[in-house]
């Protein structure tokens, strides 16, 4: 059959549906094999579905759409003369089919050769809006040209036109003066009753924006895990002075040698790997009737990306140094925030680092990420009035929240761990020299 049709293909277990966040190619454009044309967005990570064959692209579904695995995305033309162009042809070949005028119409021989059809694509994507990202923007007033695209080759997507939609500049409010009162010569009369308002000024407007696959996704699983554990919270602080000290001491030392900075995450993740093998209660998950105890910490980090928090694990902490650590987290924050991240990747973790105080959060209480029992919540660093051994002084202070699953953690069992890591960080060396 000259026209393939492109398929949903089987993505994971679990995935029985996605969303057609973009496509990568326009419509009519002529693809080569293993080129990708869309992507993808589950309710876990967002894939590119590359192309089966060589040949002219014909969309099928649209951006924004929801598919089911094995419904059809598009069609492949590998009929067409500008499929043939496409298609990998060894040196003598290419120079005989381009001395031979192309026997198509005018449209089919712009495309005659992939170095043209490659710069083609990049022209058309580079600043071109997605259909969905066209309409918000025709809606809002906005132009393309000033909008940046992060999409592939340029394109602006529909989330750089609900960025720039929300970043966009308040029009300035237009007074309406009222109409010159006529001049007279007579004496005054009475002031008029003033008028109402001008409710020019006042914004009205509302736009109804469908939520990311990964949103739902989201939203499912917080108030799942709201409705179906016995969460409660406890809270501790940690006086941060050593460790603040042991960064600005060995920082320069420590990229140096490893590439990479010394941050708190892989300090607090070793000292809860430490005492989570101590403590297998806070390690362990709830199968059904059975409690499942893990003899290794799988530590997942939550990680802000535009389209939602992912939570990523890295296996095996309690085994890891902290420059590997470090390196494995920022391999992930790099790809999560890019979108790159793989379903593999996503899965596993049997206990859960958030920190909101990167964003400046001084006290919270995070939600459980199931099927795990615990989840350790870190804030932002304040000096605050704290007293030492009897006197008053300034120090360098964070809260920290443990949520945990009363079904598998007792209280004491909580406030024990909370105790624990409070003291692993307070004398990091400890960490060091595994006493």
């Amino acid at each position: 059959m000259p026209v393939i049709e492109i398929k949903v293909p089987s993505i994971a277990e679990s995935v029985t549906e996605v969303t057609l966040s973009q496509w990568l190619k326009p419509n009519g454009a002529v693809i080569k094999i293993d080129e990708p044309i869309c992507e993808f967005e589950s309710d876990k990570a967002t894939l590119e579905l590359p192309a089966e064959v060589a040949g002219t692209l014909i969309h099928v579904a649209t951006e924004g759409s929801d598919l089911k695995i094995g419904d059809v995305v598009a069609r492949i033309d590998t009929d067409s003369a500008a499929a043939s162009a496409a298609a990998p042809v060894k040196k003598e070949e290419t120079a005989v089919a381009t001395a031979t005028p192309a026997p198509t119409s005018t449209p089919e021989k712009k495309e005659e050769a992939p170095a043209t059809t490659t710069s083609s694509t990049a022209n058309y994507a580079t600043g071109t809006p997605s259909p969905a990202a066209e309409k918000y923007l025709a809606e809002s007033g906005l132009k393309p040209e000033n909008v940046s695209g992060t999409g592939k080759d340029g394109r602006i997507t529909k989330d750089d036109a609900l960025k720039a939609i929300e970043n966009k500049p308040a029009a300035p409010a237009v007074s309406v003066p009222a109409a010159p009162a006529p001049v007279k010569t007579e004496a005054p009369k009475a002031p008029a009753t003033p008028t109402a308002t001008p409710q020019g000024t006042f914004s009205r407007t509302e736009r109804r924006v469908k939520m990311s696959r990964m949103r739902q996704t989201i939203s499912k699983r917080l108030v799942s895990a709201k409705n179906t554990t016995a969460m409660l919270t406890t809270f501790n602080e940690v006086d941060m002075s050593a460790i603040l000290a042991l960064r600005e001491k060995y920082q320069d030392k420590f990229v140096k040698k490893f590439g990479v900075k010394l941050g708190f995450m892989s300090i607090f993740a070793k000292a809860c790997a430490k005492v989570l093998l101590e403590m297998p209660d806070v390690n362990a998950s709830i199968d059904g009737t059975d409690f499942i105890y893990h003899d290794y910490a799988d530590i997942s980090f939550a990680i802000s990306t535009p389209t939602g928090l992912v939570v990523p694990p890295i296996h095996n902490c309690e085994s890891l140094n902290f420059a590997d650590i470090e390196k494995q987290l920022k391999v992930l924050a790099d790809k999560a925030r890019s979108g790159k991240l793989t379903i593999e990747e996503m899965q596993g973790g049997t206990f859960t680092i958030t920190n909101g105080g990167v964003f400046g959060s001084l006290m919270s209480t995070p939600i459980i990420n199931e099927p795990q029992s615990a989840i350790l919540g870190m804030h932002a660093t304040k000096d605050r009035a704290v007293v030492v051994n009897g006197q008053i002084v300034i120090r360098p202070m964070m809260y920290l929240a443990l949520s945990y699953d009363h079904r598998v953690i007792d209280g004491s069992t909580s406030v024990t761990f909370l105790v624990k890591v409070k003291e692993l960080l307070e004398d990091p060396m400890s960490l060091f020299l595994d006493i």
